[in-house]
Parts: structure tokens; sequence; C-alpha cells
């Protein structure tokens, strides 16, 4: 298992402490150890220690169980960003631009997104209607995860 693969754990502690992100990791043990290491490797060990989580996740932003070929479309994306802004996260000025930039659009056009999972492209811009949030249009029954720590 990845533990094993874990050359000085108090260094990887470190990392995360320092925020590193998961790529940078596999590269720098790639890199110093000559070892291959995963994503999934560095969350598990993530989790098992404890630690925070990487990413915010709100699902009052989020409420849909998102399927994987819909989990990189630019409304998501955006709502994501959104629920980092909201938690107090630092957003990079490209995101907090094109943010900005989205939100103003929805807003100047009154649309809010709606997540059908069972289409191809899954994210749609619609017209806001009564009972709509500020950005979504909310399923009649939430499918998305509870966060977890």
């Amino acid at each position: 298992m990845g533990a094993k693969k874990i050359v000085d754990e108090d260094e990887v502690l470190r990392w995360f402490r320092e925020g590193k992100t998961y790529d940078w990791m596999i590269q720098e043990y790639k890199t110093k150890y000559n070892t291959e290491t995963t994503r999934a490797m560095w969350s598990t060990f993530r989790s098992r220690k404890k630690l925070p989580r990487r990413n915010v996740r709100n699902t009052d932003l989020i409420p849909w169980m998102v399927k994987e070929e819909h989990r990189y479309a630019y409304p998501v994306m955006m709502l994501r960003a959104e629920g980092r802004r909201l938690a107090g996260e630092e957003l990079t000025a490209t995101d907090k631009k094109r943010l900005a930039s989205w939100k103003a659009e929805l807003e100047a056009e009154k649309l809010v997104v709606h997540y059908d999972p069972d289409t191809a492209d899954g994210w749609f811009l619609i017209p806001r209607a009564e009972g709509d949030h500020e950005l979504i249009h909310p399923p009649q029954k939430a499918s998305g995860r509870k966060p977890r720590n």
C-alpha cells in the first residue's frame, strides 16, 4: 500500500502543512526518491492521518451527485470556486475574475445552473424561477454526498 512508499512521513506532513499539491508531491517523489506515486495514495495518506480536506465541499451549491463525465464542466468549476470563496479561501486573480464575470452574466441574464445527469452535457443555464437559489436551480431531492473531514 501507499504507506510503504512514504520515505519520510515528517517530510510529507510538512508538505501538507505547506499546502503542496498532490501533483507537486507526485513529481517530488519521482525526482527525489525515484518512486511513482498517485493522487489516490496521497489522498489516502491525508485521510488516514486525519488531515483536513484539500478541497471545499459545499452541498448547498452542488447538491447533486455529479457524474465523472460532468465533473470538469465550466458551470460546476465556477460553483466550486464560489464555494471556496464563501469558505474564506483565497482565489487566484484569474479565478476571482472568472467567477465575478460568470456571476455577473448569470445575474444580468437572470439565469441559474441546472444539472441533469441523464444528459450528455449535464449542465445547463436556465431562466431563474421562483424557488431557485442565487446560482442554482436546486433538485427536487438533493443527491450530493455529505461533506466528510
